[in-house]
């Protein structure tokens, strides 16, 4: 059974390998397409950059660890409740960022045994932001470790959103918990769009809350580590435990997680 520094040490080398693929295409081009099969319209876009960067990712962890499954965005055909040994793999979270030439995306890649966590890793290739954790390890940023912010009032924080890519009832109630969190006298809202690096600005200390009101298990199966690893509490919008699946999500530094249940939990739409 490989220890923690091992599977870590592939999770860097799987997220590298991916990012190599993107930052490939970020500065040569790709055509993006929506992923509606319907031919219908949808926000939600796919690329040869995600289809070969989780190609990438996948063939690495393999070389090392062949007998491990793997669950990545763009290949779900694994029930992750089932695996032993699974790596949980975004190959490009942030797509919408990385269509319109925005720097912010990141690979994700995970290692969960039985359902627990216990390395990830989240990649930002054109800023070499990398960000790791393991399990009673501790959290890091290029080798050195991070720590959530300190806040304890929300007169003092600043919150992170992320919106689904519905438009209608999710949308809304996103942003009625966005107008509630100003009625608390918050700094600011900051919407980057990509929820693992999200997830890590939390861990960082550089904001003090993130909420989401769907978001996949590979969207938050490093950050969610990288998070608690820090210091930081997650869980979904309403107090529960986080499940390895499709949820809503709320990250903090902890502090503040009770007086942002009580927001998120009032407008959660699901």
């Amino acid at each position: 059974m490989p220890d923690s520094a091992r599977l870590l040490e592939v999770a860097v080398s799987a997220a590298k390998v991916g990012g190599d693929v993107l930052r490939g295409y970020y500065h040569d081009g790709v055509t993006m397409r929506n992923k509606a099969s319907d031919g219908g319209k949808s926000y939600d876009l796919v690329s040869d950059a995600d289809l070969e960067s989780e190609r990438a990712v996948i063939e690495t962890i393999r070389r090392h660890f062949p007998e491990h499954q793997c669950l990545g965005e763009e290949s779900q055909s694994i029930d992750a409740a089932d695996a032993a040994d699974l790596w949980v793999i975004d190959p490009l979270d942030g797509t919408n960022n990385f269509a319109h030439r925005l720097p912010h995306f990141a690979v994700s890649v995970a290692y969960y045994r039985h359902g627990k966590a216990l390395a990830g890793a989240v990649l930002n290739p054109i800023g070499n932001d990398l960000f790791t954790a393991t399990a009673g390890g501790g959290a890091f940023h290029n080798g050195a470790a991070i720590r959530t912010s300190a806040v304890e009032t929300m007169d003092q924080a600043m919150i992170g959103c992320g919106f689904y890519y519905d438009r209608g009832e999710m949308m809304r109630a996103t942003l009625d918990a966005i107008e509630a969190c100003f009625q608390c006298d918050i700094h600011g809202i900051r919407r980057f769009g990509t929820a693992s690096l999200d997830l890590c600005s939390v861990a960082s200390g550089h904001v003090d809350a993130f909420f989401e009101y769907k978001l996949s298990f590979w969207d938050f199966a490093a950050g969610a580590l990288i998070l608690r690893e820090a210091g930081g509490t997650i869980s979904t919008t309403r107090g529960d435990t986080l499940p390895n699946a499709t949820t809503t999500v709320l990250a903090s530094n902890s502090r503040l997680h009770a007086t942002m249940l009580k927001i998120t939990s009032h407008h959660d739409p699901t």
